[in-house]
């Protein structure tokens, strides 16, 4: 298991000082991929670039900015009502002239393909690096689809020398993002790329009810910051579904994970990691990737790490505050009952890596879970965690219904609360005055005479009230009565 480690000659301390010391930032780079340039063959019905004999036809009642690299001749062009073309030096349009193409003797009717389906949130249309370089050689970076999309300190590139069209309907209305380049000028400060958005050209390029918000914002924590796209989830997890019929691929494990801030469950394995202040996600991201990803043995998989909000429930029902952790996702390219297998395996060999080395990188705890194509009962946890989760909502609905029982019959008079009083189990002698102080008799109905009678009154409200009190001494001894027929000072008996 700990195998995988040993490619790792460096010690952790010194490792983190060469990342510090090449002052690795945080920064990503999302790239848009469709544009709607002319010489794009994506954007014509028959997947051809239209040629001299061919008639070319641009809905005119659409919207379209069309960048033209190089000179094309057409036999006809019908143009939209509102767009505009930007020609490349040297570039522009011939028609009705004798000019041939090889292959275009017949000619037809070329259409422009609708560009208004582009939207910001669909995941599948960025690319994600880490520099510029990455961008020219085509590394790029694997995410959860809510972090696909443009972050809020993401820089935005759409690529020099393109047209495009983008949707921006947004849940929140405003897209906050660091940076954005379009057609080779970069825009940092959100005053003047508001001014760009008043020109003819941006209202060609940006539709929708949202709009971009430039920050020029770098995240300044070191164990990393949130995306901030959970609340357009939604419209992400729709864009991704939209290919597949508003549904998520089948998957070949029986009980798939299901990664936060992913739209749908994956086989594979995912590793929960509680940190500390000390922790740095981008020397720890340099770490996997240097010293497990780069290993043959766990070629073909694909590696997401960045910082997530689990919620939290009690008695996994009743949702508490989400706690921060950071969230590291594994896929592999296998088939069959091999899917998630590597996965499974290069998550073990950084789970014994963290046992080794994670106080090091400011790692206080990790947990694991996986999920493979030959599971028979799911993966590990989720049996206990199922059952537990089961307990407990029985035990909450045996509350509520007793609940309910007591309160019916309580409005319906058959059950009364009395006032609980705690037992005392000590006698003072302020209880032997209240009960000799209490009311004296009053008598009773003679039943056999048929007379009321009444109690002898008090003799001038000797024996009522605080006055009763008075004729009481007490002694350490006891207490005795004054008898107010005999006088004390009498000396005749």
């Amino acid at each position: 298991m700990l195998s995988s480690a040993r490619p790792l000659r460096m010690e952790p301390a010194r490792l983190l000082l060469l990342l510090q010391l090449f002052n690795i930032s945080a920064a990503i780079y999302k790239q848009w991929i469709p544009n709607t340039n002319f010489e794009n063959v994506l954007n014509w019905h028959g997947n051809r670039i239209p040629c001299a004999q061919d008639a070319v036809h641009f809905e005119r009642n659409k919207n379209v900015s069309v960048f033209v690299q190089s000179t094309h001749s057409l036999k006809s062009m019908d143009i939209p009502w509102n767009g505009e073309f930007i020609l490349a030096p040297g570039a522009g349009f011939a028609i009705g002239t004798e000019m041939q193409n090889t292959g275009c003797e017949q000619g037809s009717d070329v259409t422009f393909k609708d560009a208004e389906s582009y939207s910001w949130m669909d995941p599948d249309l960025w690319h994600a690096t880490l520099s510029r370089d990455d961008l020219e050689n085509g590394k790029y970076l694997f995410s959860v689809d809510e972090e696909r999309v443009p972050c809020q300190y993401d820089d935005v590139i759409f690529q020099p020398e393109t047209s495009f069209r983008v949707n921006l309907n947004s849940a929140e209305g405003s897209i906050a993002v660091k940076s954005i380049s379009i057609l080779g000028k970069r825009f940092d400060r959100h005053e003047d790329f508001a001014a760009y958005l008043n020109t003819n050209t941006a209202k060609m390029q940006f539709h929708g009810l949202g709009t971009i918000k430039v920050t020029n914002s770098r995240c300044v924590d070191k164990t990393g910051c949130v995306c901030g796209n959970t609340e357009e989830l939604l419209n992400i997890c729709s864009a991704v579904k939209q290919r597949t019929e508003n549904q998520c691929p089948g998957v070949v494990c029986k009980d798939p994970l299901k990664a936060i801030g992913h739209c749908c469950e994956i086989c594979g394995a995912t590793i929960s990691v509680d940190y500390s202040p000390n922790f740095d996600i981008e020397a720890y991201r340099n770490r996997l990737l240097h010293g497990f990803l780069n290993l043959a043995k766990y070629a073909g998989t694909k590696m997401a790490i960045s910082k997530v909000y689990r919620p939290q429930t009690f008695l996994r029902i009743f949702p508490r505050q989400a706690v921060p952790e950071i969230q590291i996702l594994l896929i592999d390219d296998k088939n069959g009952s091999e899917t998630g297998s590597v996965a499974k395996l290069l998550a073990s060999d950084i789970m014994a890596d963290v046992a080794d080395h994670g106080p090091s990188f400011g790692i206080l705890k990790a947990t694991m879970q996986s999920a493979t194509g030959s599971n028979a009962s799911g993966h590990g946890g989720d049996t206990a965690a199922s059952w537990s989760t089961a307990v407990s909502v029985v035990a909450v609905l045996i509350v509520i219904m007793l609940t309910g029982v007591l309160l019916l019959l309580y409005r319906k008079g058959s059950l009364r609360f009395q006032t609980w009083r705690w037992p005392r189990f000590w006698k003072t002698a302020s209880d032997d005055l209240e009960h000799i102080s209490g009311p004296t008799d009053k008598g009773f109905d003679n039943p056999i005479f048929d007379v009321e009678t009444h109690a002898t009154q008090d003799p001038q409200g000797l024996y009522s009230g605080e006055e009763a009190l008075k004729g009481i001494p007490l002694t350490q001894t006891g207490m005795f009565f004054v008898n107010p027929l005999y006088d004390e000072n009498d000396s005749t008996a």
